[in-house]
């Protein structure tokens, strides 16, 4: 079979859906889970069958749900580099630092993963025209996928949302807005729409499979370390579907038999000025509480109440996880730190997920030896305004030992 695709199921009352029909919420109002025929799935694939597939997260179709592969929707995503960073993890004391570099994705996040399994599955529902709230480079995402799926999309995003994800956006042919407020507002503007236009709603957990794309970067990471999975994995984490998904990657792999029991510490990485998890995490509560007067540099984790709150933190109390909150220069100063020593521009929240390393290692929470990934999720490009040049200009005529010298 394509997929192995099972049924949805609900992590709190245990509903059951079938994955042939829509469905977002269950009826009792939490995000629903993908699971799998994994005992079936077990007996007739090993990772030597992934020899020769495409080098696109569409090579773990097995574990994927869309069903058909002719409701496929591709821009050639997945398999991005692990980077060794050997420069700033020597400057660490982290010897075995590796980044998951996103930002070489296609739309420069990681964004396209969950965009690509979501409007795949999407079509093959038969979606016409979905909407969604987001920071930005969801929306982005989501446009430009499902123009190339041909499903009409309708975005909202707070105005002061990074400009780049707004053109992307535009030139897709999706319906744009933007709010003045944060992304919270935008979720309640695309919930009157969707009751109002009858859209599918592609809000963050409230369709089952965005989970299902994001979590194809633990396969990666599993697959790209020979099945030696690492101590610990770094996320910067806002409504926390990527950790989420990594989780689910690894208990799946566990399940197949490709990896140990041990799984990595998780660690969700969030800024000072928007840490409800980080709060939540401290209080040992199993749910967040809403973060007022949210504000960061790094966007794309300025979601002052996620719906998965509770999956975020279950990932990180089930692998002996933690939380951390760094503050915005910290941030823009790492961000600077690893272009300089490694050559790789990085977005914002990635830069974040190198600060949490470095102060994780200073208290000794990481320890000598441990192998660290962290993941940057998109590229810095898009976040143009977290630098500030300022070249020397040159007359006409002029050297640039002449200006020198006038320095």
């Amino acid at each position: 079979m394509y997929s192995y695709v099972s049924h949805l199921s609900c992590p709190k009352c245990h509903r059951t859906y079938r994955t042939e029909e829509e469905h977002h919420l269950c009826q009792c109002g939490s995000p629903l889970r993908v699971h799998y025929h994994l005992e079936e799935l077990k007996k007739v694939y090993q990772p030597v069958h992934l020899k020769g597939r495409e080098n696109t997260l569409w090579r773990y179709h097995e574990l994927l749900p869309v069903q058909h592969p002719e409701h496929v929707v591709s821009l050639g995503e997945g398999m991005t580099p692990l980077i060794p960073m050997f420069k700033i993890g020597q400057q660490m004391e982290i010897a075995q630092l590796y980044m998951k570099d996103e930002g070489s994705l296609p739309t420069g996040t990681f964004k396209a993963r969950g965009a690509a399994v979501g409007v795949s599955k999407a079509k093959e529902l038969g979606v016409q025209e979905l909407a969604m709230p987001t920071n930005g480079n969801a929306g982005a995402a989501w446009s430009l996928y499902a123009a190339r799926a041909g499903i009409r999309a309708n975005i909202v995003m707070p105005v002061d949302a990074p400009e780049v994800t707004r053109k992307e956006c535009a030139v897709s042919g999706a319906r744009l807005y933007l709010v003045n407020g944060l992304i919270s507002d935008a979720g309640k503007i695309v919930a009157q729409g969707i009751q109002d236009f009858d859209w599918y709603d592609a809000s963050t957990l409230k369709e089952p499979y965005r989970i299902e794309g994001k979590k194809t970067m633990g396969l990666e990471i599993a697959e790209q370390m020979e099945w030696k999975i690492p101590d610990v994995i770094i996320y910067p984490t806002g409504g926390g579907v990527g950790l989420i998904g990594i989780y689910k990657a690894l208990q799946e792999l566990r399940n197949l038999g490709w990896i140990q029991d041990r799984l990595p510490r998780l660690v969700a990485v969030q800024a000072e000025g928007c840490a409800p998890i980080v709060k939540a995490w401290e209080e040992k509560k199993r749910e967040s509480e809403y973060w007022h007067n949210a504000s960061t540099v790094a966007f794309g984790i300025n979601v002052p109440k996620a719906l998965g709150d509770f999956l975020v933190l279950e990932a990180i109390y089930q692998t002996e996880g933690c939380a951390i909150a760094v503050d915005d220069t910290s941030i823009l100063e790492e961000q600077k730190r690893i272009a300089q020593l490694e050559g790789s521009f990085v977005c914002p929240e990635g830069a974040a997920t190198f600060v949490a390393a470095r102060r994780l290692r200073e208290n000794g929470w990481i320890q000598e030896g441990e192998t660290v990934v962290v993941l940057n999720t998109g590229t810095g490009v898009k976040y143009p305004y977290t630098i500030q040049a300022k070249p020397l200009i040159l007359q006409p005529g002029e050297s640039i030992e002449m200006e020198l010298h006038k320095t």
